[in-house]
């Protein structure tokens, strides 16, 4: 060994390999859930912070980049997550540069909710910003959506798609339902570990739901220590929409939406869910 003890109490084995697989998206998805529950696999290395290579720190280059990755040993899998990925337009041709045969996971949710939990992740950041129905909206009285504000836009599903597939396959990109990794984690959790090849190791022994959170924590079965919840970040409750607004933006996603699901081939069922019709 190279004298010394070192500080950190990890043993100073395997090396830095740039990832095999991301977890490129979406924002406010459940994409910090997906990443702590692949991360209780023994065979799966991940960094914790969003290292926004591909977006914003392309210009460092691959070794810096590496060099930001955990160390593995032969056969476990590196990764990373950064949903700005699916929506930054030069990411599908960057990462496809870095390796082709690089895995994909894209955690999706109803747009509508994700819009909202978007705008309340900014809302309890900045208290002064409008209403959610005043940025919502190019003309109230015209019900015209404002498709270019970030929180609207990033749910436009089918178009980001669009981007990616002009260089990976449909086969090398898993969508996880965003609604299912809260009501049924094993069973997505199941998903994700045949996608990238694993042993399916993390099932429903490592979860239990927690009732005031309204989601599912993560345990070690092993390990009679608490639960890990996700951190007080999590879980924020949405300030009260006008229906209306709510009823205008189904509206808009519904033909992206059946759009995405031709694409991907998968149905998430958020349409569903407005029973109202």
């Amino acid at each position: 060994s190279r004298g010394g003890s070192s500080s950190s109490t990890t043993p100073d084995y395997g090396e830095k390999r740039l990832p095999q697989a991301l977890i490129i998206g979406v924002k406010k998805g459940g994409t910090r859930a997906l990443l702590e529950a692949i991360r209780a696999h023994p065979d799966v290395r991940a960094v914790g912070t969003e290292p926004h290579f591909f977006d914003r720190n392309y210009e460092k280059g691959l070794e810096w980049y590496r060099n930001v990755m955990p160390k593995t040993l032969e056969g476990q899998i590196t990764m990373e997550k950064t949903p700005s990925y699916f929506v930054t337009n030069e990411a599908p041709r960057r990462i496809h540069s870095m390796a082709k045969d690089t895995k994909l996971i894209v955690v999706v949710r109803n747009p509508v909710t994700r819009a909202i939990s978007d705008y309340t992740q900014t809302l309890s950041k900045k208290p002064e910003i409008p209403t959610f129905e005043v940025l919502a909206f190019k003309n109230r009285t015209l019900g015209l959506i404002d498709a270019s504000w970030s929180a609207i836009r990033i749910g436009i599903y089918a178009l980001h798609l669009e981007n990616w597939l002009q260089y990976f396959p449909l086969s090398q990109i898993l969508f996880v339902s965003g609604e299912r990794l809260i009501t049924d984690p094993a069973g997505e959790m199941a998903k994700v570990q045949d996608f990238l090849g694993l042993k399916r190791i993390v099932t429903e022994k490592h979860f239990y739901f927690n009732k005031t959170k309204g989601f599912p924590c993560l345990k070690k079965p092993e390990d009679s220590s608490a639960p890990r919840c996700l951190g007080k970040s999590k879980g924020r409750t949405h300030p009260k929409i006008d229906p209306d607004v709510i009823h205008r933006l189904r509206k808009f996603y519904k033909p992206f939406n059946v759009m995405f699901y031709q694409m991907t081939g998968q149905d998430f069922q958020w349409e569903q869910e407005e029973s109202d019709k």
